[in-house]
């Protein structure tokens, strides 16, 4: 059968695929999370934790195992434009089906879970995700803060506006600092970083794994600023994870309301 991914490309699918192959943790954990098991997924993927340990590794999400993946001959890839790099998944496609999501905004979240869920038959699954999710998001936060959202350190990197950590952060009642909406990931100097002035500095756990001691470092360029730690699957993660976010960032404004 036919179908179309997010990045509006037509794919040959099997009825009912098996032998699925994800490339994304976000879209791992959502097809565990509907009863789908993977037969590989990343090193990156993992969770649910306990899957992870026994499952099949096939790289990292930019630099993937190729041979391994087609020694395994999955009737199906679960890919993202974002976290994927375009050369292996054009390399995959060759002999593969290999369907994208494309995820800037929560409707593309939904919509993502919903194509997914018709494709691998678990559509009464996703019906009842969906619905937990769209009803957890019916939690509202006071938007008056800025803030910046680092995700790398060495340079400082923060997420941007063309960004699904931009929908989030939104979600979460935070106006992002940074308002270039062409830079999705742009680098930023500490002069930069004065010259914003964010009311909020949220430093993720991903990708790279922000520590007290660079609250500390941008503490001192923003004495007045309050800086937090926080976990970023919640808000970069756009499967499954998706209806505990909004009780997480009411957790992330009481820690920083305590500051």
């Amino acid at each position: 059968m036919y179908t179309i991914d997010q990045m509006k490309r037509r794919i040959e699918i099997p009825q009912k695929p098996k032998r699925i192959v994800s490339l994304v943790p976000s879209q791992t954990e959502f097809l565990y999370a509907i009863d789908v098991k993977p037969i590989a997924q990343t090193l990156f993927c993992v969770e649910p934790e306990a899957e992870f340990k026994k499952a099949t590794k096939i790289g990292g999400t930019k630099k993937l195992k190729i041979n391994k993946i087609k020694e395994l001959q999955p009737d199906l890839i679960i890919g993202n434009k974002e976290e994927n790099t375009k050369s292996e998944i054009e390399e995959l496609e060759l002999e593969f089906p290999v369907w994208m999501s494309d995820i800037k905004s929560l409707e593309d979240a939904l919509d993502m879970m919903t194509m997914l869920g018709a494709i691998v038959d678990r559509k009464e699954q996703v019906s009842v995700l969906r619905q937990e999710i769209e009803q957890a998001f019916t939690q509202k936060f006071d938007q008056s803060q800025s803030a910046l959202y680092l995700i790398w350190n060495k340079p400082y990197m923060v997420a941007g506006r063309d960004t699904f950590i931009n929908t989030m952060l939104d979600k979460a009642g935070f106006r992002n600092a940074i308002k270039n909406p062409l830079s999705r990931y742009p680098e930023i100097t500490d002069q930069e970083i004065v010259e914003l002035n964010p009311a909020v500095v949220l430093l993720s756990s991903e990708p790279f794994p922000f520590k007290q001691k660079h609250i500390d470092q941008i503490q001192k360029l923003l004495p007045n600023a309050k800086i937090a730690l926080v976990d970023g699957t919640y808000f970069s993660w756009y499967g499954s994870r998706l209806a505990a976010a909004p009780t997480y960032f009411k957790r992330v404004q009481n820690q920083l309301l305590a500051l």
